[in-house]
C-alpha cells in the first residue's frame, strides 16, 4: 500500500491538501442553512417581538370623557392625570346639561374634530350623552359606562330610574327655574349621601357647592339610536350607588353585554373615589379595541 500514490500526485500530498480544502468548504456550506432557518420557538419569540415594538410604536387613542348632571369636568381630574401618565391624549369635555339631544349634538360636534380613535367615556347622565353621540362616528372603537345609564332606543332615565327601586336622588333635588326650562341641583345637605358617601367630606363639600344643574327636561327625553348595539363597551358598576341603582347599572350592562367590573361599596361618584380602578378599566377599553 505504501507504492501506491494518490491519483494525480507523484507522492499523495497535493491531493490530501484538496481533499482537506473541500471536507471544510462542504461542512462550511452545510452549516449556513442552519444558521437561517429559523426554530419555530424562535419565530415565534421574533413575531411576538415585532408584534411588542408595533404597538409601542402606534399612537394611543384619544380618550374623551364625559362628565354627568351635578358634576364638571373636573370631576376627572383623578383619572385624567393617571391616562396622561399612560401617554393617553385626554379631552374632558364640557357637558351643558341642557337637554339630551342638544348634549349629544354637542359632543358629536367634537368628535368629528378628534382625528384618530377614541375611547369614548360617560359618567352618569354622561352615559346617556355617549349612547347618542357615538352612533356614526366610526373613529369611535369603545364606549365606557362608569355608574351611568346607557338607554336603548327610546328610553328616558326617569323609566329607567323608575323600574329599578333604591334611588334617593329625586328627594333631595332643589329646582330652580331659568329662561326657557327649570334646573335641578341635589341639595347641598344631602350631597354627600346621595352622591359621594364614599368621598371626604371636605372633597364632597367641594363638589356640592361647584356642581353643575342639569335641565329637568334632560332626564325625561327619550334616547336615540344606542351606540353601544354595533360598538363594544366597558361598564363599571358603583357597588352602592345611591343615584342610580346598582341593579339598573348591571341590567343595562348585561343588555349592551358590556365587559363589567363591579365595585363593592363605591358610590354614586366612583370616579372620584376610585380613580384608579376606573383609568384601568379605560385602559382595559383601549387595548381591547386595538
Amino acid at each position: 500500500m505504501a507504492g501506491i500514490a494518490p491519483v494525480g500526485s507523484t507522492d499523495g500530498r497535493p491531493r490530501r491538501r484538496r481533499l482537506m480544502f473541500s471536507a471544510v468548504a462542504v461542512g462550511t456550506l452545510l452549516a449556513v442553512p442552519a444558521l437561517s432557518v429559523a426554530t419555530p420557538a424562535g419565530a415565534a419569540s421574533a413575531a411576538k417581538a415585532v408584534t411588542t415594538s408595533a404597538r409601542a410604536n402606534t399612537p394611543k387613542p384619544t380618550v374623551v370623557l364625559v362628565h354627568g348632571a351635578f358634576a364638571d369636568s373636573s370631576s376627572w381630574n383623578g383619572v385624567t392625570s393617571r391616562l396622561e401618565r399612560q401617554g393617553y391624549p385626554v379631552i374632558a369635555v364640557a357637558n351643558p346639561l341642557r337637554g339630551l339631544a342638544d348634549d349629544s349634538a354637542y359632543l358629536s360636534s367634537i368628535l368629528d374634530t378628534v382625528p384618530g380613535p377614541v375611547v369614548l367615556v360617560g359618567h352618569s347622565y354622561g352615559g346617556a350623552v355617549i349612547t347618542d353621540a357615538a352612533t356614526g362616528h366610526p373613529n369611535v372603537k369603545a364606549l365606557v359606562y362608569i355608574a351611568a345609564f346607557a338607554p336603548d332606543q327610546g328610553e328616558t332615565g326617569l323609566a329607567i330610574l323608575g323600574q329599578y327601586p333604591g334611588s334617593q336622588l329625586s328627594p333631595a333635588l332643589t329646582v330652580r327655574p331659568y329662561p326657557g326650562g327649570q334646573d335641578a341641583y341635589v341639595n347641598p345637605t344631602d350631597f354627600r349621601q346621595v352622591f359621594a358617601a364614599d368621598v371626604s367630606a371636605d372633597k364632597a363639600r367641594l363638589m356640592a357647592a361647584g356642581q353643575r344643574p342639569v335641565s329637568l327636561a334632560a332626564f325625561a327625553e327619550p334616547s336615540a339610536t344606542p351606540a353601544w348595539k354595533t360598538i363594544p363597551s366597558w361598564f363599571l358598576v358603583a357597588g352602592s350607588d345611591r343615584a342610580i341603582p346598582p341593579a339598573a347599572e348591571q341590567a343595562m350592562a348585561q343588555r349592551a353585554g358590556s365587559h363589567t367590573q363591579v365595585i363593592r361599596g363605591a358610590s354614586h361618584a366612583v370616579l372620584v373615589s376610585h380613580p384608579e380602578a376606573t383609568t384601568h378599566l379605560i385602559e382595559a377599553a383601549a387595548q381591547g379595541t386595538s
